[in-house]
């Protein structure tokens, strides 16, 4: 999985990934606009420092913070960085650092849109003999594989499989350690204990297909939320729908008589309406995980509870 997607002829080296599959981001602004009122706040929160990193790791093409840089111009104290292994695109902005790693230490906000289900991740399989092994050598899992799986992904009946998502935590781990001040916010594919399943699959070409490990495909499986949160490194995870509309991108439609007043104010509230919709649609993009924790900053960016999973 690690060489199909980030090996030198890997699938994010050789491909634009807007080109095979729909993201919030490349959904539209709206979903940017969001973002950008979370890094304005936690600005805010830091008290206006001279420097105001914002780390995207897994940038693909640098979609969002192209979009926020012009959300929040003119700000030339924000330094932007993208972490992501391709090449960097012909006609990026210039402002835009392109880099393998996030830095090693900095303040500001860390941004992870859809990266960790492209985190490569090992998968485990109960054999006759009740030992978990990896299906595709036949050995025993290590001791930190066989630990993970027990606690967050039990196997019950011979040949189940559990798709371990130890190396999401590992991932998640070391990139919220880097951030010293401000926020961290991952987005993504998920399931918890109450809807575990097996999910790898690929995508190519705009269409799900079969994983195939040649550099061709898109190779993605759910993130085990409930694990990642367990690190302590993440809030009370939330929906996306829930949490757009707690930044106000609810998919609410003006008013029919605006249409008589102003048509032209009408057809662009429409039309916001219409993205909002897309976006916290919770049988589509709205049923994302939003993964959000603040890090030595007095500050919340809503109040969250344990009713707002669901």
């Amino acid at each position: 999985m690690r060489r199909s997607l980030y090996g030198p002829d890997g699938f994010f080296v050789r491909h634009r990934p807007a080109d095979h599959f729909r993201t919030s981001v490349t959904a539209s602004p709206l979903f940017a606009q969001a973002i950008a009122g979370l890094v304005a706040e936690t600005d805010r929160a830091l008290k206006h420092p001279d420097t105001l990193t914002v780390v995207d790791v897994g940038a693909g093409r640098g979609e969002l913070l192209t979009r926020l840089l012009a959300v929040l111009h003119p700000n030339d104290r924000i330094e932007a960085i993208a972490v992501e292994l391709a090449p960097r695109p012909d006609g990026l902005d210039p402002r835009i650092a392109w880099r393998r790693e996030p830095p090693e230490r900095f303040h500001g906000v860390l941004l992870a849109m859809e990266w960790l289900d492209n985190v490569p991740l090992d998968r485990a399989e109960l054999g006759d003999d009740e030992i978990l092994r990896y299906p595709e050598t036949g050995e025993p899992l290590d001791d930190a594989d066989r630990a993970w799986v027990e606690q967050w992904w039990p196997l019950h009946n011979p040949g189940d499989i559990a798709e371990i998502g130890r190396s999401r935590d590992d991932a998640w781990r070391d990139a919220v350690g880097r951030l010293e001040r401000g926020l961290a916010l991952a987005v993504d594919y998920g399931h918890t204990r109450a809807d575990r399943r097996t999910t790898l699959t690929g995508y190519r070409n705009g269409r799900q297909v079969p994983p195939r490990f040649d550099g061709s495909t898109d190779i993605t499986a759910h993130v085990a939320v409930d694990s990642l949160a367990a690190t302590g490194l993440v809030g009370v995870p939330v929906k996306q729908g829930w949490a757009l509309k707690a930044l106000g991108i609810d998919g609410a439609r003006p008013p029919v008589d605006l249409a008589t007043v102003d048509p032209g104010r009408y057809v662009r509230e429409l039309a916001r309406a219409s993205q909002a919709a897309d976006l916290t649609d919770p049988a589509g993009l709205g049923d994302h995980w939003w993964l959000l924790r603040t890090v030595a900053i007095e500050w919340a960016p809503w109040r969250l509870s344990r009713n707002s999973t669901r």
